[in-house]
This record gives C-alpha cells, sequence and structure tokens, in this order.
C-alpha cells in the first residue's frame, strides 16, 4: 500500500520537483498552501499561519510530513519587516503543525524539515563545517537556529524528526542559477568580493532524493548537511559556469561595496560563504548522482 506524504510549501522549486519524483515513485501526495493549486494526482489544502488554521483532513493518514514553508530569503531586500516574515514563516509555521499532528490520527511516522547551512553563520572561510559545528552569527544563522528549535520540539510526539541542512540549490527553473546563467549569455558574469568565499551547492535531484531517503530509511534522525560533496568557490563557480556556457569572463570582479549598496544586509548571502561537509548524509549510505559542479552545471543547463 503507497504511503501518504504531505508537503508545505509545494508551490516553490523543491517541493514542485519533489512532489514529481514522489509520484512517480507511487507515493500518494497532498500539498498544504496558502491556497489551493491544482495538479494532476495531488489533493491540495489550506492554512493560514498567522491565524492557526489548517483545513480539516489535511493531516489525516499522512505518513510523511515534508516541511518546505518559509518566505524566500533572497526574494526581497531585508527591511525589518521582512526579516519578521521570514523568522515567522518558518517557526510558526512548524509551531502550527506540531499542534496539528497531536491531535492527528497517529499515522505520521516521521517529520522531514527543511533547515539551512546559515546556521554556521555568514562566512566561516575555507574550515571544513560538519554538522556538530557550532551555530554561527548573523541573522540567517539567528533564523535557523530558532527554526530547528522549533522543529526538534516535534520529538515530543514520538516523531522521527529529520532536518536537512540546505546550500545553494542548482535548478535550471529558478534560484540563483538563471540569475547567473542570464549574466553570464550576456557577457557580463563576474565574481563577486574576492571570489574567494566557498558556495556549497546541491543538484536539485540530489536534494530531492535526500529528501525520499529521508523519508524512507527509519535510521536517519537529526540534522544533515544537504550539500555536495564538493564545495567550490564564487570564482570558480562562475569560470565553470562559463566555460560551461561557452562564454568569456572578462569583467572585473563586483567589489563588496557596490554589493552591499545593492542589496544592503542581503549581500552577505553572495560575500559570505561555507564550506559544508556532506560526509554524514554519504556514511549513511545515500549516493550522489552529482557531486562535481561541472557535470551538475551542463546538465542542467543542456
Amino acid at each position: 500500500m503507497s504511503k501518504n506524504v504531505l508537503i508545505t510549501g509545494a508551490s516553490g522549486l523543491v517541493g514542485s520537483r519533489l512532489t514529481d519524483m514522489l509520484l512517480e515513485g507511487g507515493y500518494q501526495v497532498s500539498h498544504l498552501g496558502r491556497t489551493k493549486k491544482s495538479k494532476k494526482g495531488v489533493k491540495s489544502y489550506t492554512w493560514d499561519i498567522r491565524q492557526g488554521i489548517v483545513e480539516e483532513g489535511a493531516l489525516e493518514n499522512v505518513n510523511f510530513v515534508v516541511h518546505l514553508a518559509g518566505a524566500g530569503v533572497a526574494d526581497k531586500r531585508w527591511s525589518s519587516s521582512r526579516k519578521k516574515e521570514i523568522l515567522q514563516s518558518r517557526v510558526k509555521s512548524t509551531a502550527l503543525l506540531h499542534r496539528q499532528l497531536m491531535n492527528s490520527n497517529g499515522a505520521c511516522e516521521a517529520f522531514i524539515s527543511a533547515s539551512a547551512i546559515g546556521i554556521y553563520g555568514w562566512d566561516t572561510g575555507e574550515v571544513w563545517l560538519d554538522e556538530n559545528a557550532p551555530s554561527g552569527e548573523g541573522f540567517l544563522a539567528e533564523v535557523t537556529q530558532a527554526w530547528e528549535s522549533e522543529i526538534n520540539g516535534l520529538k515530543e510526539l514520538n516523531l522521527r524528526v529529520v532536518m536537512l541542512r540546505i546550500g545553494v540549490v542548482l535548478s535550471a527553473l529558478g534560484g540563483a542559477l538563471p540569475k547567473m546563467a542570464q549574466s553570464v549569455k550576456l557577457n557580463a558574469g563576474a565574481t563577486l568580493g574576492t571570489g574567494d568565499q566557498f558556495m556549497s551547492w546541491i543538484h536539485i535531484d540530489d536534494l530531492c532524493e535526500m529528501f525520499i531517503k529521508s523519508m524512507e530509511d527509519s535510521q536517519l534522525q537529526g540534522a544533515y548537511n544537504a550539500v555536495a560533496p564538493n564545495p567550490v568557490t564564487n570564482r570558480k563557480f562562475t569560470k565553470t559556469l562559463a566555460q560551461t556556457m561557452k562564454k568569456a569572463m572578462w569583467l572585473p570582479a563586483v567589489p563588496a561595496w557596490t554589493l552591499r549598496l545593492m542589496l544592503g544586509e542581503m549581500a552577505q548571502i553572495v560575500l559570505g560563504g561555507n564550506r559544508v561537509s556532506s560526509k554524514k548524509i554519504a556514511s549513511q549510505g545515500f549516493n550522489f548522482k552529482f557531486e562535481e559542479v561541472e557535470p551538475a552545471l551542463k546538465t542542467l543547463l543542456n
């Protein structure tokens, strides 16, 4: 009998791809979002996080909850109201699911949540970071700590809880890659800041496979870094992207002060970086299809 998976934030980049892969794998999939979206073979339910309301039946007979909901970190400039939205969309949605699961019929086996490598701080240089690395400083680190604290609270329901600390997701359909590729296409590709900052990336299909493994493998619990085994610097990534697209890179690096002027505090997303290890998930038998950035880019851009 096929298992039932409820996905929050399913209209996003990862949720859309994960839905397709789960349906291909024979799972029953339902979505929980602010509005009903019709997709063949998928049930749709609504919730209002601010009001603390979830449509009746959303969690009925659900075996796995995959929690991806959260306001986009790079979608808008970080005003104080936007920062509040980024935090509360994650923490309050998790708390609401906790309350709903407490009152559900007990079919749920595991709660699999997105988290972020932002927990390690905005710039940690060349140091390799595993899941035992201390939490860092900065807005994203504070958000992720509060988020993971709320996620960990679900353990009191005797659920298996898995948190995937996601890096930069590479997809042709959204996220950072299409924007970077467009710059390179227009011969405007350039390294950002020093270019030495590390970029811990993951191909979207590997990330979705990791979510599926987190559901299917009862040995997995706690935090796992959801990144490919070989992070690259911003300079290396941009050069590889240009080579893949058969374009020249002739512009000088974009100075840090320019990016801070354009993006404000949000500039730390591109000026900082983390060199994150995926050895823990690999030791649990996870096999990456894309370990190196060049074949990942070639697949996505072709």
